[in-house]
């Protein structure tokens, strides 16, 4: 084969530090600048959102860049962006860990409508009850301390 095409969409999700949030009004802004990482590193942001204390972005992983590296991009490049937008980020800082899952292309436009409804979502449930259902729907084991 001469040319390699892939298509590999995933949705992940990653949470800020204990004693960490974002505030709502740079939420967008946020989504915009982890949007230009990901274009840059030649990838396609489908959906991006969250709320203040954790973000999830569904894209295609550029054949090229390993999830892990795509990842660190993300929250070393946004802490640091974020960092410079007020002294209330002064300590700012992501988990270490995210949850990463794979998404069918039939999915797009249902992972896109969850990521889009992410406010609604967390007046019922918590983050660790719903990414504790995404480890459970995607058969990952887990160790409950970690959470």
């Amino acid at each position: 084969m001469a040319n390699s095409y892939t298509q590999i969409i995933i949705h992940l999700t990653f949470h800020v530090k204990e004693d960490c949030q974002i505030d709502g009004s740079d939420l967008s802004s946020l989504y915009k600048y982890i949007t230009g990482i990901v274009v840059a590193e030649g990838g396609v942001v489908f959906a991006i959102g969250g709320v203040t204390n954790h973000i999830h972005i569904l894209f295609s992983l550029p054949k090229n860049t390993t999830l892990s590296s795509m990842v660190m991009k993300m929250k070393a490049n946004s802490s640091r962006w974020l960092k410079e937008q007020g002294s209330q980020y002064r300590a700012f800082a992501w988990q270490d860990g995210y949850g990463a899952f794979s998404v069918s292309a039939s999915k797009i436009d249902t992972v896109a409508a969850y990521i889009g409804n992410q406010e609604e979502h967390h007046r019922k449930l918590s983050f660790k009850e719903e990414y504790r259902e995404f480890l459970k729907a995607y058969n990952v084991d887990y160790d409950e301390r970690y959470l």
